[in-house]
């Protein structure tokens, strides 16, 4: 199923606010079922990415590049964790009496949202994953923002701009003569990007035995509904 250019760009800033909504209304105190969305959406991701990316960008391309790239997409995601602290696979490890706007959280999540929206268009078993990865997150966000003593005009800032950053990377992505040309270099970095943080969601460590088999059968189902679209 093709979606129309539109719906494109308007699902992922949805996904986002969705998660936002979610938090403001239900006000959730127990976090394991999003734990395991999270970790349902690691395993649909990384699934995508060997089914749908990256034969895409081995089939007509240089391998020793492509590989580098790739390589540089798992780097860059490490860095911007460095200024996260892993918000993008679940984890908030910011000091919740603090006050001040999180500007290095803000601008790294804005670029991992920027990037991955680079292999959207044109690729909907990719939005699909972008969509329930982004949902979880967001949550995750909100829960962090809303409880935190920042003014909420500033939590409504954050989570605006963040839910356009995956719509402007695809926009960017398939708007630029540039891309037509060397778009597989940045899925490539995409890809690096998608392969960091799937697996890191995935090979965290879990509190309890029963959650582990819990986890073990949602990254079964998220695997398999992958190989099925």
């Amino acid at each position: 199923m093709d979606f129309p250019y539109l719906i494109v760009f308007l699902i992922p800033i949805v996904a986002v606010w969705v998660g936002f909504f979610f938090v403001w209304v239900v006000k959730p105190k127990n976090t394991s079922n999003i734990k395991l969305l999270l970790a349902f959406s690691g395993a649909f991701l990384l699934a995508l990415t060997f089914f749908e990316l990256l034969p895409e960008v081995y089939e007509h391309h240089d391998p020793k590049t492509i590989a580098l790239l790739i390589l540089a997409g798992i780097l860059l995601q490490v860095f911007l964790e460095f200024f996260s602290k892993g918000a993008e696979h679940g984890h908030m490890h910011f000091d919740l009496e603090e006050k001040k706007f999180p500007f290095l959280l803000f601008l790294s999540l804005c670029i991992h949202a920027l990037v991955e929206g680079v292999p959207i268009h044109g690729n909907d078993p990719i939005l699909y994953g972008i969509i329930i990865h982004k949902i979880p997150v967001a949550i995750i966000l909100s829960i962090f923002l809303i409880n935190s003593k920042m003014k909420f005009r500033w939590a409504l800032f954050f989570m605006t701009v963040f839910s356009l950053m995956t719509p402007l990377g695809s926009y960017a992505a398939t708007n630029s003569e540039w891309v037509d040309d060397y778009g597989h270099l940045l899925t490539s970095l995409a890809i690096g990007v998608f392969l960091h943080i799937s697996t890191i969601i995935l090979f965290e460590s879990s509190q309890g035995h029963a959650f582990n088999l819990r986890k073990l059968l949602v990254i079964i189902l998220g695997i398999g509904i992958a190989y099925l679209i």
